[in-house]
């Protein structure tokens, strides 16, 4: 029986099985009788020579299994061999090969050699068109043995979710050659069902690929999730995957595929290292057991597996013949005899592809929304370490605190080079922090706005029904030209993440668009602050690190529109901090916008003059006690002070109207 070597949670199973997993652990000998010393043994030898082995262009495979005599299995343990032909020895030089020793000797014991005739190839091919059935179509929610794949690959099957431990995401687990193969890279989209099974790859799209593997720990690969419900129990099994198992010989177990949906097999081989071959030519060693059919449960023509069951998920089944929420191996080749009198599969090890990708167990997961869609390693959130000087994240006063929407606990949402706080009363941002780097800008087209629906935020965003045939725009607060920095994929990251709803608040068509659009393509009063900063400015190494957001005031008038409601911010502000290499000195500026004639034109109609706006400086002390957001030490140590003063909005309060770009950061 095959032993577990995680537990992330207890499954139900029957006591006989419980008491064989207890004895399994305890005692000296491996399923079978066979002494572990003697199978470890034997897989650290396997190991150590697997490479040289299969240097022979006529080896296949080597792995360890039970010696065969004329077709049946004996109980006498061997070193096996897998090749593509048999021959007599004077024909082995005519196959640009060596006869295989009948003994080995590993640690002064003389081990026996077994011969078979066996060649694997991915299990994506030999597939003409068929009937589409539920695996093969677009789902929604989305199961493990679904049609799955990258758009420079055909189809395989998704395996199984799993939780990133590096991100703590839930992800897609499949095989490298069905998400990325030998044409793909990282970061490319993945689609649902693959492009063989619907060529609408716009529509289809559900991931992108995040990290990958070819090599002795496995085929294997991970993509992330978004814009779909999914669930992680398995089609046709009624399990999911909670625990990782080491499988032993003549295991009982089971996968469901894509393409031959249920079958059951027993494992053959263990620690098989298979020389294959992918299409682009890439050739690498892939670790993992064999697994050939079981014969209390056959499958059709003894067929196990067919083309495109790869990336399918092998689980282990118990004394009763039932699947468990065990995975012994992620299922990458079968036997490429064209459907023969049996059928051969190949497996990675559960707990090689687990440790290799960083990824673990997330068990039974209801039909949930999945997280926004990204290459995670790009969502760091705003860099206290951006500049040369340390600028923590603000915080904020209890009412306001209050009113925060957390995620996972915390109350700081990451995205690619921004953070945002997000006001579940209002259900736009109360604080929005973001770097900039002006050295690595990318010019990228937009995308479209989307809800952020990770845990329950979705409740606390405002949907497209709130903008829909009127003045108001959905405004960016941390400008989408701002984030499309870095590489190219990293920008487009920035530029993807930016139009969450989480980053958005209304704002009237004058605030956000302006005629005059120079130097500045998303054009609008509030990009001009950035825009001067590296038009007239010299920020050291052209880094400049932001926060902004509303003012909220209980004057802000309520809009109702198609069944949803929501205020209008009257005014805006925005904190810029850089190191000027002018001077050498350390500048942090702080700012308020007023739209407030706007606002009163859009609840009571009436004539609007854009000209009424005013960009205007203020104190962080005065901004602090307007928003109720609470800026470091670093920014107020650093501010730069102005003269004049003169009363703006709702309260009287020291700022500086400012009348002409020149005047910004005087």
């Amino acid at each position: 029986m095959a032993k577990k070597t995680l537990r992330t949670k207890q499954s139900p199973r029957g006591k006989a099985a419980k008491k064989q997993a207890t004895n399994k652990t305890k005692g000296s000998k491996s399923a079978g009788g066979i002494p572990e010393k003697k199978l470890e043994k034997l897989r650290r030898y396997v190991r150590a020579r697997a490479e040289g082995f299969l240097s022979d262009p006529n080896i296949t495979s080597v792995g360890i299994g039970y010696k065969q005599t004329k077709g049946e299995k004996t109980p006498e343990l061997a070193i096996q061999f897998s090749v593509q032909a048999k021959a007599v020895a004077e024909a082995l030089p005519q196959l640009g090969t060596k006869p295989i020793p009948k003994y080995l000797e590993v640690d002064g014991e003389q081990i026996p050699t077994d011969v078979i005739e066996r060649k694997y190839a991915p299990s994506f091919k030999k597939l003409g068109l068929e009937p589409k059935n539920e695996r093969r179509v677009r789902a929604d929610p989305v199961l493990p043995g679904v049609s799955l794949g990258n758009l420079f690959t055909t189809a395989g099957t998704l395996g199984t979710f799993v939780r990133d431990k590096q991100t703590k995401r839930t992800v897609m687990l499949s095989n490298w050659h069905v998400m990325q193969g030998s044409q793909g890279r990282l970061g490319d989209d993945v689609v649902q069902p693959g492009k063989f099974d619907d060529n609408r790859v716009e529509l289809n799209r559900i991931g992108k690929l995040l990290r990958s593997h070819l090599g002795p720990a496995g085929d294997c690969a991970i993509a992330s999730i978004t814009g779909r419900k999914f669930s992680n129990k398995i089609i046709g099994l009624g399990t999911s995957f909670s625990e990782i198992g080491e499988p032993q010989l003549d295991d009982r177990v089971v996968k469901s595929g894509r393409t031959s949906g249920v079958t059951f097999g027993i494992v053959t081989r263990l620690e098989v290292n298979t020389r294959m071959t992918y299409p682009g030519g890439q050739t690498a060693i892939i670790g993992g057991f064999e697994i050939g059919p079981d014969p209390k449960k056959p499958a059709p023509d003894n067929e196990i597996s067919r083309g495109r069951d790869s990336g399918s998920i092998w689980m282990a089944v118990d004394s009763k013949g039932k699947p468990t929420d065990v995975m012994l191996g992620l299922h990458f080749a079968g036997d490429d005899d064209d459907g023969g009198t049996a059928e051969f599969a190949l497996a990675c090890l559960a707990r090689s592809v687990m440790n290799k990708l960083e990824i673990e167990p997330i068990g039974a997961v209801k039909a949930e929304i999945a997280a926004p869609e990204g290459i995670e390693e790009f969502r760091q959130g705003f860099d206290p370490s951006f500049l040369p000087f340390q600028i923590e994240p603000p915080k904020f006063t209890p009412s306001l605190k209050r009113d925060l929407a957390k995620l996972d606990g915390d109350e700081e949402l990451r995205y690619c080079h921004f953070s945002v706080w997000l006001s579940k009363r209002r259900k736009y941002p109360a604080c929005v922090a973001w770097n900039i780097d002006g050295a690595e800008f990318k010019r990228i087209k937009r995308v479209s706005f989307r809800t952020d629906r990770r845990g329950d935020l979705e409740d606390y965003q405002l949907t497209n029904d709130i903008y829909y045939d009127n003045v108001l725009d959905k405004g960016h607060i941390a400008r989408r030209a701002d984030l499309c920095w870095g590489s190219l994929e990293e920008a487009k990251q920035g530029n993807y993440d930016s139009f969450f709803y989480t980053n958005i608040t209304p704002q009237h068509k004058a605030f956000n668009q302006s005629d005059d659009t120079s130097g500045d393509p998303d054009g609008g009063l509030w990009g001009r602050l950035e825009n001067t900063v590296f038009d007239s400015e010299a920020p050291h190494r052209l880094r400049v690190s932001v926060m902004g957001g509303p003012v909220f005031s209980n004057k802000d008038k309520k809009f109702v529109q198609l069944g949803e409601d929501c205020y209008l911010p009257r005014e805006f502000w925005k904190v810029v901090a850089y190191v000027d290499d002018a001077d050498g000195k350390e500048k942090v500026f702080a700012f308020v916008l007023t739209q407030a004639n706007l606002i009163e034109g859009l609840v009571r109609p009436e004539a609007l003059d854009f000209d009424e706006w005013l960009w205007a400086r203020i104190t962080l002390r005065d901004l602090q006690e307007k928003t109720g957001v609470v800026f470091p030490r670093a920014l107020k140590d650093r501010e730069v002070a102005f003269v004049r003063a003169q009363g703006v909005g709702d309260v009287v309060m020291s700022v500086k109207p400012l009348f002409s770009k020149e005047e910004y950061f005087a």
